[in-house]
């Protein structure tokens, strides 16, 4: 996987007040990743420093191999970005405004009709003026922005906001999309229930400084938070050996029990649970979700 984005030793202060400190990672092509973190954790810096609207009190920034704010302005036509509030000159129309910006950008605006179709911009809005617009269509109008000349460097702020559960899947199929076709995804959003299973990588900031980078799997892993299995018996009285393995379990209604099992008890675990099939109706296992892991890291959790 080739890189994209170069980030080393990358600090940003502004006065005596450090918003970044000493952060460093790489973006690849056809990855997507997540940045997370409460609001005023350094995540927007970030992305301006990748675009090259500031630039870093100290260390590296490299845009597919150029200084983002001195560069080619070729390099600059290759990113897309969303900010957090996309903000339009609420007189003209969504048509207009997506000309205007690929004028900007010097990219061909002919296939502006194209973008509006994949955001889910209805042709009938599309020349109506965006002060009509609700905000999820000033979203899908600020999306369309970031789509304009097919960009290998995708920049999101949280894209999502506005958006209803139908476009919010649309938007990831998009997304999918995209990074099929080698363009990498830097989303940043607190809806971290929606990034699971959709983000190639977690990188976590806070208070300006990275606290973790790595796959989910890999941060489950350095975590080592406990899996949650619940289960169900064929036989509510049933008391299989395994149940008094000095594992503390709960047990509900109708032969109902769960556990949180630490992660090197858990294979070993399982496999005596499922050594008698007959013994079970029912068996649920709940891995650490993003939530959890962003809670631990953020509470001074073990990183490496």
């Amino acid at each position: 996987m080739s890189g994209t984005v170069e980030i080393a030793g990358v600090s940003k202060c502004y006065g005596d007040s450090t918003v970044v400190r000493d952060i460093s990672f790489g973006l690849g092509a056809a990855e997507t990743v997540a940045l997370v973190g409460h609001n005023g954790a350094g995540k927007t810096t970030l992305i301006k420093l990748m675009l090259g609207l500031i630039r870093p009190t100290k260390g590296l920034v490299r845009v597919l191999g150029e200084n983002p704010a001195t560069g080619d302005f070729a390099v600059r036509q290759r990113l897309g970005y969303l900010p957090e509030s996309v903000s339009f000159n609420m007189a003209l129309t969504g048509r207009e405004t997506l000309r205007f910006y690929a004028r900007l950008k010097q990219v061909d605006g002919a296939a502006t009709g194209d973008l509006f179709e994949r955001v889910g911009l209805a042709q009938e809005a599309v020349d109506r003026p965006v002060r009509t617009y609700s905000k999820g269509m000033r979203q899908r109008l600020g999306l369309a922005q970031a789509l304009l000349g097919m960009p290998r460097i995708l920049l999101l702020d949280e894209p999502t906001s506005g958006l209803d559960p139908a476009l919010r899947r649309n938007f990831y199929e998009l997304i999918t999309e995209l990074r099929a076709k080698g363009t990498t995804v830097l989303l940043s959003s607190h809806a971290l229930t929606e990034l699971e299973g959709r983000a190639d990588r977690v990188i976590i900031v806070n208070k300006g400084v990275k606290i973790a980078d790595g796959t989910l799997e890999q941060l489950r892993r350095i975590a080592r938070l406990p899996t949650r299995i619940s289960l169900k018996l064929s036989q509510a009285g049933a008391t299989p050996a395994w149940l008094n393995g000095g594992m503390k379990w709960c047990r509900g209604p109708d032969g109902a029990v769960d556990a949180e099992v630490s992660s090197d008890r858990k294979i070993a675990l399982l496999h005596d649970i499922t050594s008698d099939a007959a013994l079970l109706s029912g068996l649920t296992i709940t891995e650490p979700t993003l939530d959890d892991l962003y809670a631990h890291f953020l509470n001074g959790g073990v990183t490496k």
